[in-house]
């Protein structure tokens, strides 16, 4: 199993189904996936509806294509690459960028590169990840909408930073199972779908945006 394999299905989890609450910013979201992201990776001319009838299937894809390459998720260490894609997910690819530049000390440009990259495995994962966990706690905290969210946006970072640590804390074993090839997407898909079922059973949802 690769680590988008495992990581993009723990994200998914938190994602509640569709919601369009007015404090909300974001505007309707599935699986919290915009109509924007939608129709930029989906369907151009996608509807709220058909954002309503977003699958699992579709939201993987959104996933990895959005968030996890845009956050080079294959070239970060374990639990790194986790804390920064579910920030990601949440706060945009850019800021969690920045945030994890900032704290490797690398240009801030919200692009992660070589250079970024080498500096995050310059340093140990795990400082990292407690870092970037509490600069996010930090970023929400400061939001208007905290008071309306805030108690779900409290509990995933917790859940994130909690299994970021074991990942990066984790000894090595066998080596990363290589990307699935192109014509195995579909299975691919139905795996993730499956530990995204399996993953919901383990998270008490109070929130649709948690």
């Amino acid at each position: 199993m690769t680590r988008a394999e495992l990581c993009i299905p723990r994200t998914l989890a938190h994602e509640g189904g569709y919601v369009n609450h007015p404090n909300d910013p974001g505007g309707a979201t599935n699986k919290g996936i915009t109509i924007g992201t939608y129709r930029a990776y989906i369907d151009p001319k996608g509807s709220v509806a058909d954002l309503k009838a977003l699958t699992e299937a579709q939201a993987v894809k959104v996933y990895k294509a959005e968030y996890w390459d845009k956050v080079k998720g294959d070239d970060l260490p374990a639990g790194v690459d986790y804390a920064v894609f579910d920030f990601a997910v949440n706060s945009g690819p850019s800021r969690a960028a920045t945030y994890l530049q900032e704290i490797v000390g690398a240009a801030p440009d919200g692009k992660i590169g070589p250079m970024t990259i080498a500096a995050v495995k310059a340093m140990d994962a795990a400082w990292i990840v407690n870092q970037l966990c509490n600069d996010r706690m930090a970023f929400l905290r400061r939001l208007s909408t905290f008071a309306t969210f805030g108690k779900g946006w409290t509990r995933r970072v917790s859940d994130v930073r909690a299994a970021a640590l074991l990942d990066a804390t984790a000894p090595l074993t066998a080596p990363t199972a290589p990307p699935v090839a192109s014509d195995d997407d579909k299975a691919a898909e139905a795996r993730l779908i499956a530990l995204v079922d399996a993953m919901r059973l383990l998270i008490d949802q109070h929130d649709p945006r948690v």
